[in-house]
């Protein structure tokens, strides 16, 4: 069969590809018969429509004719939006990561008529450079050893495939306080702390990790976690990576001090950093992270949120062919729209020079005004901003990835309840909600999540991670709501998810459901990514539903996790499951109790006050309706008033009506260590 096929796609990336001359083929069965019945291998891309490096690999090559004769030739040609699999992904790249490779987009393997992996790397250039041999010259090599060296092939099949299917058991760490303070400790020593991030170049966000050096400042009272943190909020808040005139952050810098993005935004990036910002505002109460937030939601809401209600992808690099276009000013741009003395006033803060800082335009950044000027000059500021924005507004836009990503709208819906929560904006909490019924409605069918949903095209069964974020965004909405409904809708997903994703062996979830389309294997999702795990994400919202139901087999469930959790192999792709071990031995409940006709806000306000990650708020009336293993079970009101009871471990303090005394008794306590109750293996 010899034409491109991805015209018949939903997925924007695969579209992008549709006019290629490359023969290109979805991932399906009988793309791997083709392989099968010609005798050829297969040539495996994989990547995203925001990339710019997929962008630049597929000008270079896949639009060259003559390369793309030399592809249709040798191999069967298998194209993949690794956002739309990511299953299909994480397998390949593990390969990849197998040869001793770094990872990246985009992912080029070479793979069996079966699918097995035997080489690859990432992007190669169209002629030797950067180091990199040329692609077509690698396609000869890989196509001449399939034929003429098939030992030597099958060598690398099965180092490749031993390593995918091996599952290594875990050390016996003790899973305790220490574990978190030397973990933490060690993390704070790869850290730039002049600047935020990790040192070096490229910077990425790393929601994750900064997470769980906050929560290390919370637990000790170290001030390096805390300033480690806040140092790297107010760099990316201020620096290129962030579009100051629309909102949003960009996925990463590629210098050392955040000037400079490769200006693909990131659903994922956005929802994380949202939460994050939250907590740093709600502690500290610098203005700049509360205008980021609202900026960066008010992109969200303008920008990125579909019809129905849910959020797309992404947005892309390029526009006009170029990176950051759409993004870059020069001095004229601004003297022709603000006018001489304005445009010299916003020049000098936002680093708008003849020269420029980014191939001979500026990047909008303020990484030499981080501080806030004074109330006139900021109004000023924001004034000219809109100006801008209106002007920009007028330039060829760089794509928008429209597809609905379910994991990815739950880290998104749960931002936005927790902001909208801790911001006093009851719209937010709305927009959130309307969301999670887009999710439930239009991509649920019989109960199940699907993955991915464009133009009528929905990717079904979803994923682990898609059940973990979504369960993550309801119990977040019973936070910002207190309506009890929110509990059982996460009580649903949780028992769907452990019924078709459970590892029985290694306890944790499978990435892909039992039922799903088999796979060279069944990939766990056991270590972060650029969004964290599913086994990280579960096991601190197990924790919160034990907590919130007395449910103990929630409790126990979450302990199985962090036990077979694999600290040891590499911390920076286990700190969500670092901060879900600090959730779990530091978790505090606030029960509190209402009579009919009486408001609980002044103790609610209380809680919302106080700087602990750990906190778990329910609300009851009339009685405290929880298994009977919960401490709080069968408590009451007292005297007729809201009545707060403050529970740890498996006791709760003393009934109390009085806010000031409930701040007491929120007071940070740093925990002792507590056994995670699991059998090791």
């Amino acid at each position: 069969m010899s034409q491109n096929l991805l015209r018949h796609e939903a997925s924007p990336y695969l579209l992008q590809h549709k006019d290629n001359p490359v023969h290109w083929r979805p991932w399906g069965p009988s793309a791997f018969a083709e392989a099968r019945r010609d005798n050829k291998p297969i040539l495996l891309s994989v990547g995203y429509a925001a990339c710019h490096w997929c962008h630049v690999m597929a000008h270079e090559s896949f639009e060259d004719p003559d390369t793309a004769a030399v592809m249709n030739r040798l191999f069967v040609n298998i194209k993949v939006d690794r956002e739309e699999r990511p299953d299909i992904d994480q397998i390949y790249m593990t390969a990849l990561h197998a040869l001793g490779e770094q990872g990246g987009w985009p992912l080029t393997m070479f793979l069996t008529p079966d699918g097995e992996p035997i080489w690859g790397g990432t992007y190669f250039p169209p002629t030797a450079r950067y180091g990199r041999p040329a692609f077509v010259a690698i396609l000869e090599e890989v196509a001449r050893l399939f034929r003429e060296e098939p030992d030597k092939v099958e060598r690398n099949r099965t180092h490749l495939m031993d390593t995918l299917r091996r599952t290594r058991p875990t050390d016996a760490i003790a899973a305790d306080t220490n574990l978190l303070d030397q973990a933490a400790e060690r993390l704070l020593t790869y850290m730039d702390l002049e600047r935020g991030g990790i040192r070096g170049a490229p910077k990425f966000p790393q929601a994750s990790l900064l997470e769980m050096l906050w929560r290390a400042g919370l637990r000790t009272g170290y001030p390096r976690f805390r300033d480690a943190v806040l140092t790297t909020l107010r760099h990316l808040c201020q620096g290129g990576i962030y579009d100051h005139l629309g909102g949003g952050f960009a996925r990463y810098s590629v210098d050392d001090r955040w000037l400079v993005p490769h200006f693909e935004k990131m659903l994922y990036d956005n929802a994380q950093l949202i939460g994050l910002l939250t907590e740093a505002f709600l502690a500290t109460g610098e203005p700049l992270f509360r205008t980021r937030i609202e900026e960066t939601v008010a992109w969200l809401l303008r920008d990125m949120c579909l019809p129905g209600g849910a959020f797309a992808a992404s947005v892309d690099a390029d526009s006009e062919g170029h990176e950051g276009r759409y993004y870059v000013w020069r001095p004229s741009d601004l003297v022709e729209l603000l006018g001489p003395d304005d445009a010299t006033f916003f020049a000098e803060v936002y680093d708008v020079t003849p020269a420029g800082n980014f191939e001979g335009a500026s990047i909008l950044n303020r990484l030499t005004h981080l501080q806030p000027l004074d109330a006139v000059a900021e109004a000023r500021l924001a004034r000219l901003r809109v100006t801008l924005l209106d002007a920009r507004h007028r330039r060829v836009p760089p794509a928008t990835d429209d597809k609905t990503l379910t994991d990815w709208n739950g880290l998104t819906i749960a931002a936005l309840a927790r902001a909208g929560d801790a911001l006093a904006r009851p719209d937010w909490i709305d927009r959130a909600a309307e969301a999670y019924a887009f999710i439930t409605t239009t991509m649920s069918r019989d109960s199940r999540l699907a993955h991915a949903h464009r133009a009528g095209v929905t990717v079904y069964p979803g994923l682990a991670t898609d059940y973990a974020a979504l369960i993550k965004a309801t119990l977040a909405l019973h936070d910002a709501t207190h309506d009890e409904a929110w509990i059982a809708r996460a009580i649903h997903h949780t028992a769907v998810l452990r019924r078709h994703y459970w590892d029985t062996t290694h306890p944790g979830y499978f990435l892909s459901a039992d039922d799903a389309d088999t796979l060279i294997v069944r990939p766990r999702s056991a270590t972060d990514e650029a969004t964290p795990s599913a086994d990280a994400v579960m096991a601190a919202n197990l924790v919160r539903l034990w907590r919130l139901t007395g449910e103990d087999s929630y409790r126990a469930d979450a302990d199985a996790i962090i036990a077979h959790a694999r600290f040891a192999d590499n911390l920076f792709t286990t700190t969500a499951m670092l901060s879900a071990l600090d959730f779990r031995l530091g978790v505090v409940d606030v029960v509190i109790v209402t009579p009919d006709g009486q408001s609980p806000a002044a103790l609610v306000a209380v809680v919302r006050a106080a700087p602990n990650t750990n906190l778990v708020l329910a609300i009851h009336r009339g009685e405290v309706r929880v298994d009977p293993g919960h401490p709080a079970h069968g408590k009451s009101s007292l005297d007729g008033k809201p009545t707060a009871y403050v529970c740890r471990g498996d006791t709760c303090s003393p009934p109390t009506t009085s806010p000031v005394e409930l701040a007491a008794l929120l007071s940070p306590t740093p925990p002792g260590p507590l056994p995670i109750d699991a059998v090791r293996p």
